[in-house]
This record gives structure tokens, C-alpha cells and sequence, in this order.
């Protein structure tokens, strides 16, 4: 079964191969992206467990080494930290695309996540029970994480030419988030093993935002009864924002080049209203991205939409 909306993919497979058409990019640009997208996953990936760094904040503690008065040593840790697992992770893509999935690969993710944080258990597995404030599900006992983690990396490898690598990342960010093999810092690891998927198939770094925690959560507890299919195309949107930002600035600038403009703006030149428009891009029908809490779109994303609602009808 496919989870994947089908025009969602095409779009994405679109726009990568529209970007993997100007290669080799610019060098200092893509450095110039590469940081940016590292200190905002950083922020973002932390604050959605509740890290209370700004993402100035996180810059600073990151390129400044500065200490924040009045924040708490763990958070500075966990920005320190998030950042050494990405470059780990940007080295691993960098050596082999092709690099062997592995238990021992997302242990390791962990324990840079959590060194100097909980120095026992970082990179180990739990021996114990967890329970998750505000969730309905139960992890699986201590017990059983080997054994569901040996099945896990099974599975990526059984799957990994059948399923589209947005699919693939996806479901496999849930099921360790389900499994909870640590005693903390699964989400943060999740999302940093969904990257080395998409990365290994050609994309840039993806971000989950702060401000799609709520969705985020919502399309994550759909997931714990088997119904993907949201989750699945919540991750795929944020891959397209990511598109989306890189063809913007790497694109050769050329007559007739989509701007992309807040959806209050694109309302007044169109016959629908703000709230449609939003709705239409957060499940995915109207090409658009995110930039801070705003949505952006182009006038020829709209068209394209309508167009393809015209055909459906007919």
C-alpha cells in the first residue's frame, strides 16, 4: 500500500530533479544553506522537546560559544550536541551514500545526543519501562528492543528499493519513535535517521518545525494505529519546504522564475480566501512551503492546482 500522495511525489521528484539539473551547485551558497538548515534543525529538533533556546540563542551557543544567562546547562548541551550529530551525520553521507543502515549507526546518533547529558545511558538501550506524558501508546518493554530493533533494520532493508525514500524515511521515524529503544532523546534520533534516508536518495536536510509540533503529534498518533498515510505526507510537505528553499536560492535567476509570496497576498489576486488557501497547503494540494509561521506560494502553483482540479472533474 502506498502512503505517499502521488501528486505530493511528483511534485518532490520534480523539484529534486530540477535541482540535481544545476549540479555541481555553487559552492559558498550551499555552505551558506548547509549552516543555516543545521542551526535551524538544531533549534527546531531540540524545541520540540521542549529546549527553551531561541534560535538566535542556538546560533550563539553553536558558532559563538556563548553562555545564555538564565538558560539551563542541558539546553546549551543539547544544542552543542544536536550540532556534533549532524556533522557526524554530513561526514557519514559524505564518505558513503550508500552506508550500511545499522543498529550500531543509530545508537551512536544517540549517544552524540546525549553525551554529557546522561552519560550512563547514552547510546544504550533501556532496561527498563517508559511511559510517554500525553500519549495513548505504551512502549514496548526493555525486553523486546533488540529483537524489534534487529526487525527494524530487516525491514529498511527489505524496503528500501520497493518504497519511494520520503515513504521509506517516514515510516521508519515512526517505528523507532514507537519502539522508544532510549531512555531520551528518541525523537531528536528519529529525526536524525530519517535524515541519513533522504540524504542517501539526493535530499538536503529536512526540518520538522516548532510550530507543526501540534500536526506533528497528531499525525504521529495516527501512525501508533497504523494509519501512515498523514504522517507520511506531513514529512513529505517538509521535504518540499526544503525543495523549495534551495531551488530559491540556488535556481540561475531567469524570466519567469516563481516568487513566492504570503498566502494573504495570493488571496487578493485570487477568488479564494486566506484560510482556504492555508488549508489547501497544509494538506498538501497547493504547492507551498514555510518561512517562520507564514505559508508562501506563487500564483503558478495556484494555477497549477486549479488546473489539476479541472481535470479530476472531468
Amino acid at each position: 500500500m502506498q502512503y505517499l500522495d502521488k501528486n505530493i511525489q511528483k511534485r518532490i521528484d520534480d523539484k529534486l530533479a530540477l535541482l540535481n539539473s544545476f549540479r555541481p551547485l555553487p559552492v559558498s551558497a550551499v555552505a551558506k544553506l548547509k549552516e543555516q538548515f543545521e542551526i535551524e534543525m538544531t533549534y527546531n529538533s531540540n524545541a520540540i522537546e521542549g529546549n527553551s533556546l531561541t534560535l538566535k540563542e542556538t546560533y550563539l551557543v553553536i558558532n559563538e560559544g556563548m553562555t545564555i544567562k538564565g538558560k539551563p546547562l542541558k539546553d546549551h548541551l543539547e544544542a552543542k550536541n544536536h550540532q556534533e550529530a549532524l556533522e557526524y551525520l554530513y561526514d557519514l553521507i559524505e564518505k558513503d551514500k550508500k552506508n550500511t543502515f545499522s543498529e550500531s549507526l543509530i545508537r551512536s546518533l544517540n549517544q552524540i545526543v546525549q553525551q554529557n547529558i546522561d552519560k550512563e545511558w547514552a547510546g544504550r538501550y533501556r532496561n527498563s519501562g517508559v511511559i510517554i506524558g500525553g500519549a495513548d501508546n505504551k512502549p514496548p518493554e526493555a525486553l523486546e528492543i533488540p529483537r524489534l530493533m534487529r526487525n527494524l533494520i530487516d525491514w529498511v532493508g527489505d524496503n528500501k528499493k520497493k518504497m519511494h525514500p520520503v515513504e521509506l524515511a517516514g515510516i521508519l521515524h515512526h517505528k523507532l519513535v514507537y519502539i522508544h529503544p532510549f531512555f531520551d532523546g528518541n525523537g531528536r534520533t528519529s529525526r536524525l535517521v530519517m535524515n541519513i534516508i533522504l540524504m542517501q536518495a539526493g535530499f538536503p536536510l529536512v526540518i520538522v518545525l516548532k510550530n507543526d509540533r501540534k500536526r506533528y503529534y497528531q499525525t504521529l498518533s495516527a501512525a501508533d494505529k497504523g494509519e501512515y498515510a498523514d504522517f507520511v505526507n506531513f514529512i513529505a510537505r517538509a521535504v518540499e519546504r526544503t525543495l523549495d528553499i534551495y531551488l530559491k536560492i540556488l535556481m540561475p535567476s531567469k524570466k519567469g522564475n516563481e516568487k513566492f509570496i504570503p498566502l494573504a497576498d495570493l488571496a487578493k489576486e485570487s477568488k479564494f480566501t486566506e484560510k482556504y488557501l492555508n488549508k489547501l497547503a497544509r494538506i498538501g494540494r497547493l504547492e507551498a512551503h514555510k518561512e517562520g509561521r507564514n505559508w508562501l506560494s506563487s500564483k503558478d502553483a495556484l494555477k497549477r492546482y486549479l488546473d489539476s482540479r479541472k481535470r479530476m472533474r472531468k
